[in-house]
């Protein structure tokens, strides 16, 4: 029997996006194409594949046993391919899409931003929001390629590399009436503390850093990004416990002064993934590399 390989892509973006409008998007393709190429599919594979549902598609018992072989299929013939493909970066044109957690959007990005604009002016980066789900980023499919931050229970599909280890430290205003140039144990449990709500994991992380110190923290005000905070805690009494490259940023500000957590609060992995099929694209394999160097120069 002969196959469409051409079809392949798209049974994988059906089986990710499980809607036609979206699958469609993804590959390029108007709805009424990727409609004629869903009934080629179920010809070629003899059955149904995908049963419309009130909100969207849902695979059927077919696809869901074909989908890994096809998945791990176009992968291997991908890094075949994109192996043999020699990568230019200071020549290069190409769009990334890359989606980091508020810490690395803060730390990171700013640093990667400028090593490309002086080894590879050609590569752009398109940000697009991390969440709390890696599907939600994209890269599980395969559209985002690298997620950036704190990764927790990766699929199959996915390969992780771990970036580094970041601690906390803490941040009040420089003239603070009570807290002079170290912070005791009973002076943080006495101050009121601005929260941050995303990343939800590092959130989570220090919470646990907490609790296993018995360290009780009274959050007056919860932010929802590191940008607020500084204007936060310059104004208020308050106290924020942030990630030590953070601090090191606000020591720029004369407002603030960056003393040691009272308690030993540990440390949070900040980590990279991205798809498996993009292993051996010398392009990705390039990016990941500029990536690792760069966090690994922030954290020496």
């Amino acid at each position: 029997m002969r196959y469409d390989l051409n079809l392949l892509p798209i049974f994988v973006a059906l089986m990710d996006e499980r809607s036609v409008t979206r699958a469609a998007e993804r590959v390029g393709m108007t709805q009424p194409a990727l409609s004629n190429a869903l009934s080629r599919l179920r010809l070629m594979l003899q059955d149904q594949l995908f049963i419309r549902e009130r909100y969207g598609i849902q695979p059927t018992a077919v696809a869901l046993e074909l989908a890994p072989a096809i998945a791990d299929a176009l992968a291997k013939l991908d890094d075949t391919v994109l192996g043999q493909q020699g990568f230019d970066p200071a020549k290069a044109e190409r769009v990334f899409t890359i989606a980091p957690n508020g810490y690395v959007e803060f730390v990171l990005i700013p640093a990667i931003v400028a090593r490309l604009q002086q080894v590879a002016p050609g590569i752009k980066l398109r940000l697009t929001p991390y969440g709390n789900d890696l599907v939600e980023t994209g890269v599980v499919s395969g559209t985002t390629a690298l997620v950036l931050g704190r990764i927790v229970d990766p699929p199959d599909n996915l390969v992780v590399q771990h970036l580094m280890d970041e601690s906390l430290a803490c941040a009040v205003r420089a003239d603070h009436p009570t807290v002079g140039d170290a912070m005791t144990r009973v002076q943080f449990e006495a101050l009121k503390h601005v929260n941050i709500i995303p990343p939800g994991r590092m959130r989570a992380g220090l919470f646990q850093a907490l609790a296993q110190q018995e360290v009780k923290r009274e959050v007056a005000i919860s932010v929802t990004n590191f940008f607020a905070v500084a204007e936060m805690v310059a104004v208020t009494d308050y106290c924020a416990t942030l990630p030590s490259l953070i601090c090191r940023r606000l020591q720029q500000d004369h407002r603030l002064k960056i003393l040691a957590a009272p308690v030993d609060l540990g440390t949070f992995p900040v980590e990279m993934a991205w798809h498996v099929r993009y292993r051996q694209d010398p392009a990705h394999r390039w990016l990941r590399g500029l990536v690792a160097e760069v966090a690994r120069e922030l954290s020496a």
